[in-house]
């Protein structure tokens, strides 16, 4: 990231359903915030809303596809990833025990994220999770 950006950036990237496509959206991640102190943060929540768009939602059957959108400015990092529906339910925060196999992803996402969104559509569901770069704007994290 850049730190004269005054305003704010956005990037988006289009994957096929894979699992291995988990890992790019990752590197894609990192290499647009080089050196953010909000890099790490933003690469996992990255890694865990991929993997869930591919795990639980059409985005992971054949011909599938995930699209992860970040957008920087000076205060925030926004990191979105929108999947291709095919369920019922939109995803929702859970907050599971320790030792749950399964139903803690966005619940960890959210305990890093400041702030977590998710839009529910015919076409999918887009789940955008914010970083601030100074804790003061949006309070403590969740």
């Amino acid at each position: 990231m850049h730190e004269y950006t005054s305003t704010p950036r956005v990037w988006g990237l289009s994957c096929p359903g894979f699992p291995e496509e988990v890992s790019r959206a990752r590197r894609w991640t990192r290499d647009i915030l080089r050196g953010s102190p909000l890099a790490e943060d933003a690469e996992l929540i990255v890694s865990e809303l991929s993997a869930n768009a591919i795990l639980h939602t059409a985005s992971g059957r054949q011909y599938g596809s995930f699209h992860l959108a970040v957008a920087v400015s000076a205060q925030v990092v926004a990191v979105s990833v929108t999947d291709d529906g095919g369920t019922a339910t939109a995803p929702k925060i859970e907050h599971q025990d320790q030792d749950a196999e399964h139903g803690r992803g966005l619940g960890m996402v959210s305990a890093i994220a400041h702030r977590v969104v998710v839009h529910d559509s015919d076409q999918g569901h887009t789940v955008t999770a914010e970083l601030y770069a100074d804790s003061r704007l949006g309070g403590p994290p969740c």
